[in-house]
């Protein structure tokens, strides 16, 4: 290129200014589209990077509340804003009326998501932005999050578990007096151990009531003349009272304690009070020949079924040999299935309201 001519140089200069000019309007243009995701210290607003903080009239903004579950405004909940791909745009922190905001956002679909300490995560669902639209979202309610916890039973607390729950049986007492050992009316009772088992039977059976129990039934089969073999009189009396008493401890310490040690099942009637009248029936009736184990799990009833026939076995050893046999055994066991089966229709719609020292709350099935 040749010397320029003086009178050219106005004109170079003119153009220099020009593409100056033209250089910083562009990277105002460009500035001016991009979208800074950190908030300033304290601030409720995301805002838009630009020369002079100058915005687009096309950029649009989103606002809305944070509330907790009393509907309370909740300060210092983390908002983060997504865009379409996925991407965090900006994250913004909201204040003490809960508010939070995002402006200088270009038309697109968004979504966000709310987190706060303690609290459940909330995420919308997408939220379409028109050019130059200023939106409220309705307000936004965290709920408290829910917390998982693991607690470990060591073996000393399992036998104090164990030593609670026979304490709460022996207490109870139909009108006060009567025993209730046998029920339960906490859904979710501990179990108990063997030795808690074997406890409970053993002060079921010389409980005083059991021995006016049996001295009635004495008395209702000396009437009757059941096993004339025995005879009458005070004699007879006393062998009908030996043999009922023999019965009722052997089906309660074999039906009780022994099998459910062996089978680890549990010996007590886990009180419904939900449901229909027919469910719960069936329920009742079905505890007879169902029991819940150790672990939580419903099983057959081998502890009571095996506990009454095997109670109905021994009973050869001292019933009159006229009534000795098979037929003493098949006869006593199905009884005693069918007086538990009995026993647990009365515990279910009859002895809770009458039954003293039911712990508070206990109200069986949730």
């Amino acid at each position: 290129m040749g010397p320029i001519a003086p009178c050219s140089k106005p004109f170079v200069v003119a153009g220099f200014v020009l593409l100056i000019v033209s250089g910083l309007v562009s990277s105002t243009a460009v500035a001016q589209k991009r979208f800074s995701p950190t908030p300033r210290d304290g601030a409720q607003n995301s805002t838009p990077s630009g020369a002079g903080g100058s915005q687009h009239t096309d950029s649009g903004s989103l606002s809305g509340t944070v509330l907790d579950t009393n509907q309370h405004a909740l300060e210092g909940a983390r908002v983060t804003l997504v865009g379409p791909s996925g991407s965090s745009i900006g994250t913004v922190d909201s204040g003490s009326n809960g508010q939070f905001r995002f402006t200088g956002l270009p038309p697109d679909v968004y979504k966000f998501t709310v987190t706060a300490p303690g609290m459940g995560t909330f995420t919308s669902a997408q939220i379409p932005l028109r050019a130059g639209e200023t939106r409220t979202i309705p307000p936004v309610t965290l709920s408290v999050a829910t917390v998982n916890t693991t607690v470990t039973v060591t073996a000393e607390n399992k036998e104090e578990l164990a030593d609670q729950q026979v304490h709460i049986a022996v207490q109870q007492r139909i009108g006060g007096v009567i025993p209730n050992f046998y029920s339960t009316y906490d859904w979710h009772a501990p179990p108990m151990e063997a030795k808690q088992k074997f406890q409970l039977s053993v002060r079921s059976i010389i409980d005083p009531v059991s021995f006016l129990t049996v001295a009635g039934i004495a008395g209702a089969e000396q009437y009757q003349d059941v096993y004339p073999a025995y005879g009458g009189g005070i004699e007879g009396y006393g062998k009908r009272y030996g043999a009922a008493l023999a019965n009722h401890a052997s089906g309660t310490l074999l039906g009780r304690a022994v099998y459910p040690s062996i089978f680890h099942q549990d010996p007590r009637y886990f009180y419904k009070g939900r449901g229909s009248v027919r469910s719960r029936a069936l329920y009742a009736l079905s505890a007879a020949v169902v029991a819940r184990g150790d672990d939580g799990r419903w099983k057959p009833n081998y502890s009571r079924v095996l506990g009454s026939f095997t109670a109905a076995a021994i009973s050869n050893l001292y019933y009159p040999d006229s009534d000795r046999g098979g037929s003493l055994v098949v006869t006593n066991g199905l009884a005693g299935i069918g007086a538990d089966a009995v026993g647990n229709l009365i515990r279910e719609f009859v002895l809770k309201g009458i039954t003293s020292h039911v712990p508070k709350g206990s109200n069986g099935q949730p």
